[in-house]
């Protein structure tokens, strides 16, 4: 998967939750016709932001679909992220008053925490044993 484009209302506060509370990078993003950011993960664009409202306007004049509001994320369930530092990721939540929950998978020793950004999508962690 090359990205993912999350809509938001609050552009700023969703760039902020990535960037703050996953240790993602504000990165180059091309000069568009609506505002946004682009958020990197060692080097790769991972998560595009757009303004709701100027991203409606831009896809429609491009006669391009776009998803429509709606109370949930539709049958997307969540976003996940190979992830280290599971203890350090822990406590910068803890820290933050980002609420999260951990799992631990079967066999495999690894560990997940899953949390929701300011948009409502969930995210999930997965920590290897060895990080």
């Amino acid at each position: 998967m090359e990205h993912c484009l999350v809509i938001a209302d609050d552009i700023c506060g969703t760039r902020d939750f990535y960037r703050d509370s996953l240790g993602m990078e504000v990165g180059y993003r091309p000069p568009l016709s609506f505002p946004g950011y682009w958020l990197y993960l060692n080097g790769v664009p991972c998560i595009h932001i757009a303004e709701w409202k100027s991203y409606e306007e831009y896809t429609s004049g491009k006669n391009l679909p776009m998803t429509s509001r709606a109370f949930s994320t539709g049958p997307v369930d969540h976003l996940a992220f190979n992830a280290s530092g599971f203890e350090e990721m822990r406590g910068r939540f803890k820290g933050a008053g980002i609420e999260f929950s951990e799992d631990l998978v079967p066999e495999t020793g690894i560990r997940q925490l899953f949390l929701k950004d300011p948009n409502g999508l969930k995210i999930e962690l997965n920590f290897s044993p060895e990080g």
